[in-house]
């Protein structure tokens, strides 16, 4: 059975409340009152503030607020009490108690008047705050004590509202932090560090795919709500599943399900830049499979400058527009460092029109100046074959035109990028393209996993294939060798079917290879997103690897598979005896070493070094 991750105590439980239409009682009328009141009413609480004293004592934006009729304050010495006790910290329990008795209800209870720093003659002794606590609990009332955390239910973490640049107002996105009680300064530090680092069309990509989900989810009877599965928030470990497509007869439930699969995809690959500037149109043209979005990433006038500038003689005078060109250039695996001086030059200075792989990352679509319209493709699992006919059909609208079109694609055109057909089709049509290379993640992916493909004493070849085939189909996979490096490129969405394809002994999974069955202890690597500051790697075995994947959570598209032994070559001391003669006797040996007590290990990040390019 497989052994999964072992809890390590000490961390919070990170939920969101809806607390519209409950009541947050507040006890105490200072700074910090005030804040977590402001933070309360912005999740449409109902705030009451308790405090010795009432509306006088409380703090100048508590006051205001309350003249502003957002929440109320009460005079602690003026509410009922339960008890006769003549101490009025002694009764203060005894005071809310009763309190929210003749409320109707209590949902959250938060102490500030404990902070360390308060007057002696406002703050609250521990005493008094630890019946507080009690009385919380006897009610089932999760109750705050600032500065006492073992009194504690739940803690307030360091927040940020998004705000969406476009409009100035805050969006309904929250960046949080906690250190669970061990640095609240340092939390906000952290959080500042966070938000700094956000795009600033964070918050309006929000509200846009906010508005985009509402309308994937609308139907002509009404709002239909999805669940399960076909929620785009459901947390499906890989988002690559293929989305329907529009049939004759579609029923307003498979409509739906169709289009919120839509939003899934455009979440979790298109820049934000992108999807904050989504207009109603393109949202509606791209639920409804009427084409891909064709706005500028930027600079709406980009198209209209390209056409003046392609149409435009040295003489000023009106003359046939010029022969447009297109380029098939290679992004590289992700990583905008990696993109070579020659795809730097087309997508910087030549190109007028960018058509783009949906995997292309944001960071390198920087690159490109705002006056080049940038089209990123709808080539999502399902919808493959549609949207590279709308990329060919619109590359050679455009070079017709006279511009010059940058085809981009991810790693290198030829290796599983579909440059053949491109070029065959380009060519039928009266332009030969010019087609630019690539770093290929076959070979860069593993090199940033600290796996090389091959290795003397452990790789002496590799191959690579797909995972999916043609309209995908399942595709024949290389049998074992133990000498040899399978690289498998998108193959992790398909990732049992590969799996039971390489291990089963015979029948119908076995018909798929040419071959022999790869043992189930064989190491293998799931590499996502590589050369990326978020890379993450999984290394365990054939065995094991579904398992660690359900794991440790979400897919991180792209993601490329390693098999082979050459995956332990450079691992602590190394292993470059794996292809000695008798060395398969201690593989298991050889594996407890490498993974030590653990069925998988997690790698999040890149080195230190190249994190600085």
């Amino acid at each position: 059975m497989a052994a999964y991750p072992q809890p390590t105590g000490g961390a919070s439980l990170l939920l969101s409340f809806r607390l519209q239409n409950k009541t947050f009682l507040i006890v105490g009328s200072g700074a910090l009152a005030a804040s977590r009141a402001f933070s309360a009413l912005e999740a449409n609480s109902t705030v009451i503030v308790v405090a010795r004293g009432g509306l006088d004592a409380a703090c100048d934006e508590l006051r205001w607020r309350a003249q502003q009729g957002q929440l109320s304050i009460l005079d602690l010495d003026a509410l009922p009490s339960s008890s006769d006790s003549s101490e009025d910290r002694d009764r203060d329990a005894e005071v809310l108690d009763a309190f929210i008795s003749a409320s109707g209800g209590v949902s959250l209870v938060c102490v500030t008047d404990t902070v360390l720093g308060s007057s002696s003659l406002s703050h609250r002794s521990r005493a008094s705050a630890t019946k507080i606590a009690r009385l919380c609990k006897a009610r089932n009332i999760p109750v705050n004590i600032t500065d006492m955390p073992e009194l504690c239910d739940f803690s307030f973490m360091s927040s940020h509202r998004v705000v969406d640049a476009e409009t100035g107002s805050s969006s309904p996105l929250q960046i949080a932090v906690t250190t669970n009680g061990q640095g609240c300064r340092l939390a906000g530090r952290l959080k500042r560090e966070i938000v700094s680092k956000l795009p600033k069309e964070t918050g309006g990509a929000v509200v846009q795919v906010g508005r985009l989900r509402s309308l994937a989810k609308a139907s002509e009877a009404g709002v239909e709500e999805i669940s399960g599965e076909d929620n785009e928030e459901s947390g499906v470990s890989t988002p690559n599943r293929p989305v329907p497509q529009r049939s004759q007869g579609e029923t307003e439930s498979e409509r739906a399900r169709r289009r919120m699969k839509w939003v899934a995809q455009v979440s979790e690959y298109w820049p934000l830049q992108k999807l904050a500037a989504l207009t109603e149109k393109e949202m509606a043209s791209m639920l409804d499979d009427e084409g891909y979005l064709s706005s500028s990433l930027a600079d709406p006038s980009g198209q209209e400058h390209a056409v003046a500038h392609a149409n435009r003689s040295v003489h000023g005078l009106e003359v046939s527009p010029r022969r447009g060109r297109i380029f098939l250039v290679g992004s590289g695996p992700g990583h905008p460092s990696l993109l070579t001086v020659a795809t730097r030059t087309a997508l910087t200075k030549l190109a007028d029109l960018v058509l783009s792989d949906k995997l292309v990352p944001a960071a390198v679509l920087a690159v490109i100046p705002p006056t080049v319209e940038v089209r990123i493709a709808r080539k999502f699992p399902g919808n493959a074959d549609g949207a590279q006919n709308e990329l060919m059909e619109a590359a050679v609208d455009a070079a017709r035109r006279g511009l010059t079109v940058v085809r981009l694609k991810q790693g290198d055109p030829s290796v599983y990028g579909r440059a053949g057909e491109e070029v065959l089709y380009f060519r039928a049509h009266g332009f030969e393209p010019v087609v630019v290379p690539g770093v290929s993640s076959v070979l860069a992916g593993p090199t940033f996993a600290s796996i090389p493909v091959t290795q003397r004493g452990a790789a002496e070849s590799f191959v690579v294939c797909t995972g999916v085939g043609r309209q995908g189909k399942l595709v024949k996979l290389p049998g074992y060798e133990r000498s040899r490096t399978l690289v498998i490129l998108m193959g992790v969405a398909r990732l049992p079917e590969v799996l039971e394809t390489l291990q089963t002994e015979s029948g119908e999974p076995a018909n798929r290879r040419n071959g022999t069955a790869y043992p189930a202890n064989t190491p293998i690597a799931l590499i996502e997103r590589a050369s990326m500051p978020d890379q993450r790697v999984i290394v365990s075995t054939l065995r094991d690897i579904v398992a660690a994947l359900d794991s440790v959570g979400e897919q991180r598209p792209p993601g490329m598979l390693v098999v082979g032994w050459t995956i332990l070559s450079l691992w602590g001391e190394g292993d470059m005896s794996v292809l000695d003669e008798g060395a398969s006797t201690k593989d298991e040996e050889r594996l407890k070493k490498w993974l030590g007590n653990q069925l998988w290990r997690v790698s999040d990040g890149l080195s230190a070094d190249w994190a600085e390019w």
